[in-house]
């Protein structure tokens, strides 16, 4: 379980460490498409498009750090209403759904979007790269919510024991 555990945390710092590059190359990126749009009046072609791949890459990877480290939404008001045994039963059943959704949704559903778009050849215009490098972002943050919910699953295992 301590393996684990080391594993769960190198894999939040990179991916915290991943967040920040991706928003830093983000205010960059829109910070020169301003400067070009109103100095230069010419905004930059790929400026929009490079911004939206960051924001997606972004987006996704920053969500699988909070569920990482337990700071996604919940229902925290109304199960807190509720007995222990019930507040355990919720809990798992969240863990599940959890569990089904990244694996059914992000990785299965984002890989089929991956080979469908580079199937299909679609291309980002001013980029001149596929989109679906681009979706890529889905199936990855999934393989990064799945070892998450296991490992969370694992950790409640091994507490109740």
């Amino acid at each position: 379980m301590k393996a684990l555990h080391q594993c769960k945390e190198k894999l939040l710092q990179g991916l915290k460490w991943s967040v920040v590059v991706l928003t830093l190359a983000l205010v960059v990126d829109v910070l020169w498409g301003v400067i070009t749009r109103y100095f230069f009046n010419e905004q930059s072609s790929w400026t929009e498009e490079l911004s939206r791949f960051l924001l997606v890459w972004m987006v996704l990877l920053a969500s699988a750090l909070a569920y990482g480290h337990k700071e996604h939404l919940g229902l925290d008001y109304f199960v807190g209403n509720m007995d222990t045994k019930t507040q355990k039963h919720v809990a798992l059943v969240g863990k599940l759904v959890g569990l089904l959704f990244s694996v059914l949704v992000l990785i299965y559903g984002g890989s089929r979007l991956v080979l469908h778009t580079f199937e299909m050849n679609q291309m980002m215009q001013a980029l001149q790269i596929h989109k679906g490098w681009m979706y890529l972002s889905v199936p990855v943050s999934g393989v990064f919510f799945l070892i998450f919910c296991l490992e969370s699953l694992f950790e409640k295992k091994e507490s109740e024991t």
